[in-house]
């Protein structure tokens, strides 16, 4: 997904004259806090949606640099996030277990399994998609105190990745960029493995979803 990004936004640098980063910035800060909050909602709306909201939070880093870009990403994942807990726990997902299938149950075993502990690796790991734990987790039981924290500090590493890909990738050769580059690698193959993991013991975690 990441070289498929890079190769387009590649072909697209070349062929059309597209504003540079700087300019991009300039625009943004002049719409000033409208700009902020429009960007967050849209990012908070595409998180409730198995839309992929990693292209935003690249392009977070664009235009609202390294620091900007990862506080403007945290609240709107956290916006999100929590809005998602609300509609699962209080107002029922049937539609979304039904569409998930298995997969959601999974989730929900998982986060059901630890607390805390299982939300926290549910973040930092991107074992499932952002927008299935926010659901999986109102569904779970878990509560709200430990779903929040076990995000706002999972989702810190990934955000930052994702965010630096953008605010850095002028400047590929850059060590910021470079670390961003491993650790988005990092975090995909831990996921990765991980969803071997859990594919090999899911008969353990179908019969812990069985008693939701």
């Amino acid at each position: 997904m990441l070289a498929v990004l890079l190769a387009v936004a590649t072909i697209i640098a070349l062929t059309v004259n597209v504003p540079g980063p700087e300019e991009i910035r300039d625009r943004v800060a002049a719409a000033g806090l409208l700009g902020v909050a429009v960007f967050v909602l849209a990012y908070a709306g595409l998180s409730l949606t198995p839309a992929p909201a990693s292209v935003f939070s690249i392009a977070s880093g664009v235009l609202f640099g390294f620091v900007g870009g990862a506080l403007v990403v945290f609240a709107a994942a956290m916006i999100a996030a929590t809005i998602a807990y609300g509609i699962s726990r209080y107002l029922g997902a049937e539609a979304l277990a039904r569409y998930g299938g298995d997969r959601t149950a999974r989730a929900v075993a998982f986060l059901r399994e630890r607390g805390l502990v299982s939300v926290l690796l549910a973040r930092l790991i991107p074992l499932f998609p952002f927008w299935l734990v926010n659901y999986a987790g109102g569904l779970s039981g878990i509560t709200f105190r430990h779903y929040t924290l076990g995000t706002a500090i999972g989702i810190i590493p990934g955000v930052l990745s994702y965010v630096a890909l953008g605010a850095f990738g002028t400047d590929p050769l850059s060590w910021p960029f470079l670390a961003a580059i491993a650790a988005f690698l990092v975090l995909t193959l831990a996921g990765s493995y991980s969803a071997r993991r859990m594919r090999s013991s899911k008969p353990m975690l179908a019969e812990g979803a069985g008693h939701a």
